[in-house]
């Protein structure tokens, strides 16, 4: 069975999560943004959501997590909690 681990960001709104990824991007620490902004309890982790399966989350986020490349930044993907910004930490098919 697949399996993945994640971490994300989520935020209200998608103009503060296009402009959280910038700053990742521009080179910011993605735990320490997430700490810093993410709306979600995972923030205090650095928005860690450890490992799961596919159907385990919202279908939009399970989507780019059994999608994605690892190590990148995707989003902001919106879901009914919210605009996520996603990193895919690892994967196996």
């Amino acid at each position: 069975m697949a399996m993945a681990t994640a971490r994300h960001i989520l935020v209200p709104g998608e103009d503060k999560a296009n402009e959280l990824k910038a700053q990742i991007e521009a080179g910011a620490d993605f735990a320490e943004v997430a700490k810093a902004n993410s709306t979600c309890p995972s923030g205090r982790q650095g928005g860690d959501l450890g490992s799961f399966g596919p159907g385990q989350m919202v279908k939009e986020f399970d989507t780019v997590v059994f999608s994605a490349p690892t190590g990148t930044v995707q989003g902001p993907v919106r879901t009914q909690f919210g605009y996520h910004l996603i990193e895919v930490t690892s994967r196996q098919d």
